[in-house]
């Protein structure tokens, strides 16, 4: 698998409003199932590395450092489509994902709890 490298303009990196620490949250959904895989935060390098490489890049809050989704667990998302929202302040790829999930337990989705203490079968 590979994903698409995605020329963004200008203007609409410009577009981006990053938070007080340089982070903004990126959604990460798949392209076959629809389903929302996870979440993470991108600062404007790991967005422009993702853009560029074809492959989600994020920012890790708790390391301080730039990962590549996968790069250890085999995970990777091979990214189809890139958004970003109506006021800027959020991202939204569109991937491919790599493997049998993106959530760090093993699951295919971050979104598999329910505040009803039910586990969803999308999660996995």
């Amino acid at each position: 698998m590979s994903g698409v490298a995605i020329t963004a303009s200008d203007d609409a990196l410009a577009a981006v409003k990053y938070d007080a620490d340089g982070l903004v949250p990126a959604i990460v959904q798949d392209a076959s199932t629809k389903a929302v895989l996870m979440m993470a935060w991108m600062s404007a390098e790991t967005l422009a590395l993702t853009l560029a490489e074809g492959r989600t890049v994020f920012w890790s809050r708790s390391r301080q450092e730039v990962w590549r989704k996968g790069e250890t667990s085999g995970e990777r998302q091979w990214v189809r489509e890139a958004y970003y929202d109506c006021d800027g302040d959020t991202l939204l790829f569109v991937v491919d994902q790599d493997g049998d999930g993106a959530c760090h337990t093993g699951r295919y989705s971050c979104f598999f709890r329910s505040f009803d203490g039910s586990v969803s079968s999308n999660g996995g």
